[in-house]
C-alpha cells in the first residue's frame, strides 16, 4: 500500500502513525544501522574525514558567495556548448517550460532519471494533465512509483520498504513475476522491465549533482546506469537543478563527489559518474540531439539572501543527515510531508514551502547535534533550526527581510507568559517571592501537562529555592 503523507501540517498525527507501525519501524532502523556502519568505516581516519569537510564547506561557501556570478558564468558557457538554458522562478514555470519542450516535440513519454528537484515540483502528476506519462528508471523510484508511493529518503527512495514487500509491489503490478526475496532477481525483473522503455522515450529527464560554470558541465552522480541511459539515449534530455548546485571550477567536483558518496552510501566512489557538456557533435553516434538545463529558485533565493539561513544551501544531498537523527530513524521520511524530510528537509522546506506550512517541522528535533556532526559540509542544522523556531514565533525586525510564513506560530499566551517571566527575572524582590511561593504550592502542580507529559513525567518542585539552599550551605560553612 502506498505511503501519500498529507502534508507537513498533519506532522505529527503522521509522525504517531509511524511509530505504531512496527515493520515500518523495523525497516528504517536496520537500514540506518547499516549506513551508519558504512559511512564510519569510510572515514576511517578522522583527521582526514576533518580535513575533507573543511575543504568542502569551504568550496560550498565560496560557491554560494559567487551564486548570481557563477549562474550567469554557468548560462553563458552552457548556451557556447549548445545547451538550452532555461529560469524558473517557481515549480509552475518549471512545469511549463518542461510542458512547452516535450509539447513541441509532440513527446508523450518521458522517462527520468533520479531528481528530487522533479519531486519538488511534482512534474508526474502535471505532465501526466498533458497525457505525457513520465516513467521512473531508479530502482527504488521505480518501486514507489508502481505502488502510488512517495519516495521517503533523498538517495534511497524505496529503504521504507524490505525485500518481501518490494516483492508484493512487483507481484501486485508486474505480469508475469513469480515471487521472490532474492535482491539480485527483484534487480533483475526492473532492469528487464525498463530496458525497452528507454529506447521508446521520447525525452529523457534527469537531475545535476554539480553544474559546472567554468565549462558549462552538468554532473550525474548514479549506481545504476540509468542516469547514463536517460541522458543519452532518447533524442532530448532535460536536466532540471536547484540553483545552489552551481560550482566554481572542474576541480571543485571531486573533493565534493569523494565527500557526497562516503557520506551517502560509504562508497569511494559510485559505479557512473557522468559529465554532460553538450548535446551531439556533428559525427557522433549517440547522445541527445537537444540538451535543457532548467534553473529553478522555489525559494532558494530566500535563504540565499539571509548569510546565516544561505548555509542551507550548501547542502549536497548526501542524506547522512537523516541516517543519524534519532527522529528520522523512528519515523522514517513519509511523516514529515515533505519532498526533502529529516534534518536538512526541516531548514530548507520552510523556505520551500513557508513557515506557516512547516512550522510544525523545526521543533521536530532533539537538538542532539548528530546531523551537524557529520555533515560533509558543515552545514550547523541544529543552530538554523533554533533560528528557524524564532522566525516562526516572532515578527521580523525592523531592518530584516520577512521570512515566508513568518510568525505564523506566534502564541499571544505564550508571549505573555515570558514577557512576565521576564519582569519578574529581573525584578529580584518579586522573583524570590514568586520562588518562594512555588516551593509552598510544588503540591499543586499536575501530573498532566498536556503534550509536555506524553512521555515525562510531570517536573516536581524543589522545597527550598536555589538561594535557600545557598545561604543554608554558606551559614553551615561559617558555623564551622
Amino acid at each position: 500500500m502506498g505511503h501519500v503523507p498529507a502534508g507537513p501540517e498533519l506532522f505529527h498525527a503522521q509522525a504517531n502513525a509511524a511509530l505504531k507501525d512496527p515493520q515500518l519501524r523495523q525497516n528504517f532502523r536496520g537500514a540506518m544501522d547499516y549506513l551508519q556502519d558504512k559511512r564510519k568505516n569510510a572515514f576511517v581516519d578522522p583527521v582526514e574525514e576533518d580535513k575533507i569537510r573543511t575543504l568542502c564547506e569551504s568550496i560550498r561557501k565560496r560557491c554560494l558567495s559567487k551564486l548570481p556570478e557563477l549562474l550567469e558564468q554557468l548560462d553563458a558557457n552552457c548556451t557556447r556548448n549548445g545547451i538550452q538554458v532555461h529560469w524558473a522562478q517557481n515549480d509552475k514555470e518549471a512545469n511549463n517550460i518542461i510542458a512547452n519542450i516535450a509539447q513541441s516535440h509532440k513527446a508523450r513519454t518521458m522517462i527520468k532519471g533520479k531528481s528530487m528537484v522533479s519531486e519538488e515540483i511534482e512534474l508526474n502528476h502535471e505532465m501526466a494533465k498533458l497525457g505525457i506519462e513520465c516513467l521512473e528508471s531508479d530502482m527504488g523510484e521505480y518501486i514507489v512509483q508502481l505502488d502510488g508511493d512517495k519516495p521517503s529518503h533523498i538517495i534511497m527512495p524505496a529503504i521504507h520498504k524490505n525485500k518481501q514487500e518490494v516483492s508484493d509491489t512487483f507481484e501486485k503490478h508486474l505480469d508475469d513475476f513469480t515471487p521472490t526475496v532474492d535482491v539480485d532477481e527483484l534487480i533483475q525483473t526492473g532492469r528487464t522491465r525498463l530496458r525497452q522503455k528507454f529506447h521508446d522515450a521520447d525525452i529523457g529527464l534527469s537531475g545535476v549533482n554539480f553544474a559546472v560554470a567554468e565549462t558549462g558541465t552538468l554532473c550525474l552522480v548514479e549506481n545504476e546506469g540509468n542516469g547514463r541511459m536517460c541522458t543519452t539515449v532518447p533524442k532530448v534530455h532535460i536536466a532540471i537543478t536547484g540553483i545552489e548546485k552551481v560550482v566554481e571550477f572542474l576541480s571543485d567536483v571531486p573533493p565534493l563527489y569523494s565527500a557526497l558518496t562516503r557520506s551517502a552510501t560509504g562508497q569511494a566512489i559510485t559505479t557512473y559518474f557522468n559529465m554532460i557538456s553538450s548535446p551531439r557533435k556533428r559525427g557522433e553516434l549517440d547522445g541527445p540531439v537537444e540538451v535543457h538545463l532548467v534553473l529553478l529558485d522555489n525559494g532558494r533565493t530566500q535563504a540565499y539572501q539571509d548569510e546565516e539561513m544561505r548555509k542551507t544551501l550548501q547542502c549536497i544531498r548526501c542524506g547522512a543527515c537523516m541516517n543519524h537523527c534519532p527522529v528520522y530513524t523512528r519515523i522514517g521520511g513519509h511523516a514529515y510531508g515533505t519532498v526533502y524530510p529529516g534534518p536538512i528537509g526541516k531548514i530548507i522546506s520552510p523556505h520551500l514551502m513557508g513557515l506557516d506550512n512547516t512550522k510544525e517541522l523545526v521543533t521536530a528535533s532533539s537538538l542532539c547535534g548528530a546531523c551537524g556532526e557529520v555533515c560533509p559540509v558543515r552545514i550547523p542544522i541544529p543552530e538554523m533550526l533554533q533560528r528557524l523556531r524564532t522566525e516562526a514565533k516572532n515578527p521580523p525586525k525592523p531592518d530584516a527581510m520577512p521570512m515566508k510564513g513568518q510568525a505564523s506560530a506566534a502564541s499571544t499566551l505564550e508571549s505573555l507568559a515570558m514577557k512576565g517571566f521576564a519582569f519578574a527575572a529581573t525584578n529580584p524582590n518579586l522573583y524570590h517571592r514568586g520562588a518562594w511561593s512555588a516551593t509552598k504550592l510544588r503540591g499543586l502542580v499536575p501530573n498532566n501537562m498536556g503534550p509536555w507529559t506524553q512521555c515525562r513525567t510531570s517536573p516536581k518542585l524543589a522545597n527550598k529555592t536555589l538561594h535557600q539552599l545557598i545561604k543554608a550551605r554558606n551559614k553551615q560553612a561559617g558555623d564551622k
